[in-house]
């Protein structure tokens, strides 16, 4: 897709949703839990069929790491705003990177990962390709007609769209974003990007904590940035 034909930001949900949630961060108003993730995984077996129906996807651009560890995240965020609709927000992260295994692999890194990657034509594309796997796999698993376009909306424009539409959109882009303060998060993208780790760390602080929606995420983010940083030296190795 070209940028110049992106679809166009519908400015009235966006509006809506900032006119919801005025104050950002989002205030949690459930509890906020900062300790590392791998204390906490995703809950174990209720989403396994889908987990099944999506493994050729997960072997593409490390998605085996990405997806789970986001996952977890994103049952953490559902705990601390409670009002969300949990299933769709889980269902939505297990699914919103899924495309990247229908596009060309030899453009992933060096279209989707360098210069004003956030406008590539790579990472439209495999938004679009993650909408139709979500399509193709979730009638299947019973999920219903206006469930399935109401995952679609979100992954639709999760990485391309500068605003989210509604919290469920916006604990999803927060889950997404917040799998890369992890120590695991951190080897693995920072390689995508072709950084160390203390320039990756760094861009982390400057570019994506500023990006996040939520108290809860920009908390647990911060968070594990300092520990992350701690552990890998990189206030030393740079």
């Amino acid at each position: 897709m070209n940028n110049d034909t992106a679809p166009a930001i519908d400015t009235t949900r966006a509006d809506a949703f900032a006119a919801t949630y005025p104050v950002r961060p989002i205030p949690a108003v459930g509890p906020v839990d900062t300790t590392p993730i791998v204390t906490t995984p995703a809950a174990l077996g209720e989403l396994d069929d889908l987990w099944r129906t999506i493994v050729p996807e997960t072997r593409a651009r490390g998605n085996d790491i990405h997806l789970p560890i986001s996952l977890a995240f994103a049952e953490r965020l559902c705990r601390a705003y409670p009002d969300a609709d949990s299933d769709l927000v889980r269902v939505a992260i297990v699914l919103h990177d899924t495309g990247w295994a229908h596009v060309d692999e030899s453009r992933i890194i060096s279209e989707g990962f360098t210069g004003d990657w956030r406008k590539a034509d790579i990472r439209f594309e495999h938004e679009q390709r993650g909408l139709e796997v979500a399509r193709r796999v979730l009638p299947g698993l019973g999920y219903s007609g206006d469930f399935i376009e109401r995952v679609c909306a979100i992954i639709d424009g999760h990485d391309t769209r500068p605003l989210a539409y509604s919290l469920e959109d916006a604990l999803m882009r927060d889950a997404d974003r917040l799998w890369r303060f992890d120590h695991a998060g951190i080897a693995v993208a920072a390689s995508w990007f072709g950084l160390d780790p203390a320039r990756y760390t760094d861009r982390l602080a400057s570019e994506i904590v500023p990006e996040l929606i939520t108290q809860a995420a920009f908390e647990m983010g911060t968070a594990d940035l300092g520990r992350a940083t701690a552990l890998l030296k990189t206030p030393v190795i740079r």
